[in-house]
């Protein structure tokens, strides 16, 4: 969709640019440099539809449905790969933020019902796992998926997450009007930034496409042990600006996603539990959830 250069829609409109260097420097509680946000995203992929992501390719590349062997891969970590990822967290004490289809509600209640009870934040990400711009009405798929995770949770999810990432001009627009306060789809600064709407701002949290199991391990298919070490070299360059004089200075936030299907496995878990180790015998890190990072950083007053 073609549209000028000052239609306030376009995403450069919406986010203003703000160079990191001039950017307010701000603190977290109890003198922490880097705010860890994890994000563990639980999807349902509907077998009559063309699967989001292949490990198989089909002979001679042609599309076939159903998708068996691609539904099964992902429904492996559905039955099996996040009750690792419970236990991982559990036993740390770590709370993370659950990004969560709203039909996984009803599709697979016991996930949804297990990541509450443990005290899980939930952000939305849409109803199905399909593209924001394939979607008809994008009005009534978030109502759909905001009312299917308060029957669940007993409260509406304060973020969102598009499937993939997607949004069209107008998504930003209908998530705040309908209550969302933070979105993870702009993945363009180390710290929160708001996203101008018609009804007010959103805040952008930095979610991440870097330490992220889907571009690392299933699309660019590095080794597994890729994922810990770039994890960790990222934070401790975030922890070393945090605490530096510099113009870099001040508080960071560190975002990493994770997949049932992909880290769940049992080749891939034992990696999860080493970095969740390491950052915890950190003394300059701590695990946030998205909601608590809004709230921290709407308590700075940066309005940047």
């Amino acid at each position: 969709m073609d549209t000028g250069p000052d239609d306030p829609r376009r995403p450069e409109n919406r986010l203003a640019y703000r160079a990191a260097v001039d950017r307010p420097r701000l603190t977290l509680p109890g003198g922490k440099h880097v705010a860890v946000w994890p994000v563990v995203n639980v999807e349902h992929w509907l077998i009559d539809h063309p699967m989001p992501r292949q490990i198989l390719v089909p002979p001679t590349a042609a599309s076939l449905l159903p998708d068996i062997p691609n539904w099964a891969w992902h429904e492996y970590g559905m039955r099996v790969g996040f009750w690792r990822f419970l236990e991982a967290f559990s036993s740390r004490g770590i709370r993370p933020t659950l990004s969560i289809n709203g039909s996984v509600c009803t599709a697979y209640p016991r996930i949804a019902e297990a990541a509450h009870a443990a005290g899980w934040e939930f952000m939305a990400h849409g109803f199905h796992q399909v593209p924001t711009h394939r979607v008809d009405d994008q009005p009534e798929m978030i109502s759909r998926t905001i009312a299917a995770i308060t029957a669940t949770t007993g409260r509406p999810p304060r973020g969102w997450l598009g499937p993939g990432l997607t949004e069209t001009l107008d998504t930003p627009d209908h998530l705040h009007a309908a209550g969302v306060d933070y979105v993870g789809d702009f993945v363009v600064d180390d710290r929160p930034c708001r996203v101008a709407t018609r009804t007010g701002p959103l805040v952008a949290l930095p979610y991440s496409v870097e330490l992220n199991d889907i571009p690392l391990l299933a699309i660019q298919h590095h080794r597994a042990d890729e994922f810990v070490e770039r994890a960790l070299a990222n934070l401790d360059r975030l922890a070393a600006e945090a605490a530096g004089p510099g113009p870099l200075g001040g508080a960071k936030v560190m975002g990493f996603a994770i997949h049932p299907y992909i880290t769940g496995v049992p080749h891939r878990i034992g990696l999860l539990e080493r970095l969740l180790d390491a950052i915890l015998a950190r003394s300059d890190a701590v695990f946030v959830q998205g909601g608590e990072i809004l709230d921290w950083y709407r308590a700075t007053g940066d309005e940047s």
